[in-house]
This record gives C-alpha cells, structure tokens and sequence, in this order.
C-alpha cells in the first residue's frame, strides 16, 4: 500500500494563520493506525590511498601514480619535474554512499479486494473504542483542526462499479465535528468538503482544509460517507466497536446499508444508534491547538 501525505501542506497553513503556528500538532485518532517509515542509509564511500613517489637520481623522477577515490574515479597523472622528484599528492577522501527512503504502513488495513468486501456505505461513523482507548476521535482540548487522513483499500473494478451502482455513485468522504446532546443522539456542528477518493484507492491520502475548522474540547470527529468509501477494516476483535448515524433496529437490515443516513444537515441532531464491533474506520484528523 503506498502512502499519500500532505503533512507539509498542513504545516503550512498553521505558519500562515499566526495563532495556529505555535500550537501543538494532534492527531486525533492516530491509536493503532500505523503509520511509520523507515530509512536505510548507504555505505560509507573508501578513502583513497596515498599516491606514490620516486626521486629522480638525475634530475627526472615521476609524481605519484593514480589513486582510486570511493566514489570509484582515478586522479593522479604522471609529470616531469626538475633536480628532485616531488612527492605525489595524498588521495581524496571518499564519497558517502548515499541514502534511501522507504515507506512502511502497518496496522490495519480495510477490507477489499479480498473477500468479504466490506465498505462503509451511506452514512456519517464515528470510531468509539480501540482496544483500551475508549472514544479516540474525541477532541481533547480547544484548537482547530487543519487536515484530515483516510486509508482506503484498493478494489477491483468489478467490485467498484458494484458499489457505484449499488450505494448512490463514486466513492466520495468527508469529516464531520458533531457534539453529544443526549445520550447516542449528536448535534452537526461542522464539516468539511466531500473527496472523491477513487483517485487515492490503495493508498493512506492526507487533505489538507483550505478553510480549517475550529473545534472545542469534547467534540468528535466521524468519517461522512455519502456514497460509500472503501475505508472499514473487519475482523479485528471486540475490543475495537464504531457507530453510525442510523436509528434503532436498523443495523443489521442490509436495505439500511443502503439507505442514506448520512448527518449532512447544520445543526442537525442525530442519533447514532448502530453499534458494530470487530471493525474500525480508517481515518484520523490533524488538530492544532494552542495553549
């Protein structure tokens, strides 16, 4: 799976807003997600040898012989001089070898295209348990959030053009800040602009917020999925549970799946009803917060 960040681009809009250039950088949502690199550095180059010499007993004598740098190139030409011979020039140092960058993703990964391919379809999820950590996409103070982050499977096109047909169109993704009001319902309080995401499938992609979103303590972030979105990694245990925006006794109904439930609306207020564990929306949101 390659991996698509922009992180540069979010540093830069914090340098160009003054209040968010000396925050703290969050990822919210990041627990188990697995994002690493690693690099590997070349060899050291070898230092060449020193060239040699002989003094001439009548006058002529030769200068140092070629001598052979790390970076695999010759010096040292042979010359004439007068009454003595001179010494013949020391080396050169060798080169260091140069370096590579490799990228390495680990954790989980969302289903497709391997069977059963599941997505998250028509609705807005928020992740409410990984492993230990309970509510991981809460905001855990006052700040702004300034890029969002989303992996996604890479399915076949047969499997595409299924979900294309089956769940409203392309694939497409947003983020959305809801706030709890009363017990499972969530009031909208922001969101950010839908992506389409066939252009980044097999690949972990950052999006930059070309207007940043301003969020408060205890806010969440959820993943808003009008269409569908090849996002949603199964099989990974009771200790990893997420919800929907849908209501009561609907959950398991696979006509519900494909019903939209998506909370798009300002202000509106949802109940987020459907618990379903063993899986995990793939996505995190990078927050600046300021002291």
């Amino acid at each position: 799976m390659k991996l698509r960040l922009v992180i540069a681009v979010a540093v830069a809009v914090m340098l160009a807003i003054p209040a968010l250039a000396t925050g703290t950088l969050t990822e919210i949502g990041s627990v188990g997600f697995g994002v690493g690199s690693t690099s590997a550095t070349g060899a050291t180059g070898k230092t060449g040898t020193s060239g040699k010499s002989k003094t001439g007993s009548s006058g002529k004598s030769k200068t140092g012989s070629s001598s052979k740098t790390g970076s695999s190139s010759k010096s040292g030409s042979s010359s004439k001089t007068g009454a003595s011979g001179s010494t013949g020039t020391t080396g050169t140092t060798g080169t260091t070898g140069g370096s590579t960058v490799g990228t390495t993703v680990t954790g989980p990964l969302a289903s497709c295209p391997s069977a059963p391919c599941e997505v998250l379809s028509e609705t807005t999820g928020m992740q409410v348990k990984v492993g230990t950590t309970d509510s991981p996409l809460t905001i855990p103070r006052n700040g702004t959030i300034v890029a969002w982050t989303i992996r996604l499977s890479l399915p076949t096109t047969s499997q595409i053009a299924f979900f294309d047909h089956n769940e409203g169109g392309p694939a497409e993704a947003g983020i959305a800040i809801i706030k709890q009001t009363k017990g499972l319902t969530y009031q909208l309080v922001a969101q950010s602009p839908l992506i389409q995401l066939q252009p980044y499938f097999g690949e972990t992609a950052q999006f930059p917020l070309t207007n940043t979103i301003p969020v408060q303590k205890g806010e969440r972030v959820a993943l808003t999925v009008p269409t569908w979105a090849p996002a949603l990694a199964i099989k990974l245990g009771n200790t990893t549970s997420w919800r929907a925006s849908r209501p009561a006794k609907t959950c398991t109904s696979a006509t519900e799946a494909s019903t939209e439930t998506a909370q798009t609306t300002a202000g509106s207020a949802v109940e987020y009803s459907c618990l379903y564990q063993t899986a995990r929306l793939l996505y995190t949101a990078t927050l600046v917060s300021t002291p």
